[in-house]
């Protein structure tokens, strides 16, 4: 193999499919990338049984070959080279050697014959707009859960229907659902569900997030999830199993008894300040009342904090008071990412929803069901 090609190209295609790469690599082929150079064109791939990444470049290639590279030192060459210099690649059968201006590096390579094949799927079944899939993703893994003795909770949950792909992750303390947009390549497919694990589809449409066109190949036989574009293809093994139904567990409009519109910054910026005195308990309790939401923990005997922001309420005359973890409150506030938070309640022992609104919203113009995100919070029951 001998080429040559940009250095911001090579970076790129090297940081992208070194995603994939595992941090305990179960053989040593599977912490390296894989290099193909061909008429014109860079491949790069990385794959560890449960993700492959795979990514093409141009570059002017004057001898076709493939070699198998540490992928982790690779990328760190890559970032310490000087952008200024072209890259020149020249490999044999025990080595790469990998030449930028006045540095020069030597690379022992790792025997082709025991990399793995990367997984094939089957042809696409419908594209979403890669940032808003990149959005979604990172907006429910938030409530993904990180106890791996739990697989299926670990995971978001794709499921196209009536058109349009749902996204949803639970840990059983929280649980948020995102439905975005779908174009059918295969109108045959118009219902199928799937889950991922959170971690890895986190990483793999971090490639593809800027594209305009993901093409989604969602699972079958191969029990293989499928992301593309024209110069990345990325894989993601599913889980066996499904969430629980999340419609279930969601209030209606019928069922809310209290209402709460806050600035985002200032209840972000209450619930640090006053969750500086939890302590082990983990208890921040809301009280809303006319025109204001106070915000308060700490136990009578130990550090106590309290802090009132203004509010829209909607819930009569009398205050509502409900308690919640405020880890899990300021996750699912940061997740939303709007203007405004919106706390739709119904009993203080029973799930709140959190949705976004813009800036202006005022309690008459809400309405509860949207394409946005919706984060679903247990409450932390008080005692009486």
């Amino acid at each position: 193999m001998k080429l040559t090609i940009n250095h911001d190209d090579l970076a790129a295609v090297v940081a992208d499919t070194a995603r994939a790469l595992p941090a305990r690599p179960p053989a040593p082929v599977l912490a390296a990338l894989k290099l193909a150079a061909t008429d014109g064109t860079l491949t790069a791939a990385g794959f560890d049984y449960e993700v492959s990444g795979e990514a093409t470049v141009k570059a002017d290639v004057t001898e076709p070959g493939t070699v198998l590279v540490s992928g982790r030192l690779l990328a760190d060459i890559t970032r310490a080279l000087k952008p200024k210099h072209q890259i020149h690649m020249t490999a044999d059968d025990s080595r790469l050697i990998v030449n930028s201006g006045a540095t020069r590096y030597t690379l022992p390579t790792l025997p082709l014959e025991e990399y793995p094949a990367l997984p094939s799927t089957g042809e696409p079944t419908g594209t979403v707009t890669g940032p808003t899939l990149a959005e979604a993703v990172a907006q429910v893994a938030t409530a993904a859960g990180r106890d791996d003795t739990l697989p299926v909770l670990t995971g978001i949950q794709l499921t196209l229907a009536d058109g349009k792909l749902t996204l949803a992750a639970t840990d059983r303390y929280r649980f948020a659902v995102r439905t975005i947009g779908w174009n059918a390549i295969d109108p045959s497919i118009d219902t199928a569900q799937a889950l991922v694990p959170a971690r890895s589809l986190t990483e793999t449409v971090k490639m593809l997030a800027d594209t305009d066109h993901i093409r989604v190949t969602l699972p079958g036989p191969t029990g293989v999830l499928g992301l593309a574009d024209p110069s990345h293809a990325t894989t993601a093994r599913v889980i066996d199993g499904q969430l629980p139904e999340h419609r279930k567990l969601w209030p209606t409009r019928d069922s809310i008894n209290a209402t709460v519109i806050v600035d985002t910054d200032e209840l972000t910026a209450a619930v640090k300040r006053v969750a500086l005195v939890v302590g082990a308990n983990r208890v921040l309790q809301l009280t809303a009342t006319n025109g204001a939401l106070s915000l308060q923990a700490g136990a009578s005997d130990e550090a106590q904090a309290v802090d009132t922001l203004d509010a829209q309420y909607d819930g009569g005359r009398e205050a509502f008071t409900i308690a919640f973890n405020p880890t899990f409150l300021l996750d699912g506030i940061t997740a939303l990412g709007a203007p405004k938070t919106v706390l739709w309640m119904t009993e203080r022992t029973r799930p709140a929803l959190l949705t976004g609104a813009d800036s202006n919203v005022n309690l008459t113009e809400l309405t509860l069901g949207c394409d946005e995100l919706q984060y679903l919070l247990m409450p932390i029951r008080l005692s009486s």
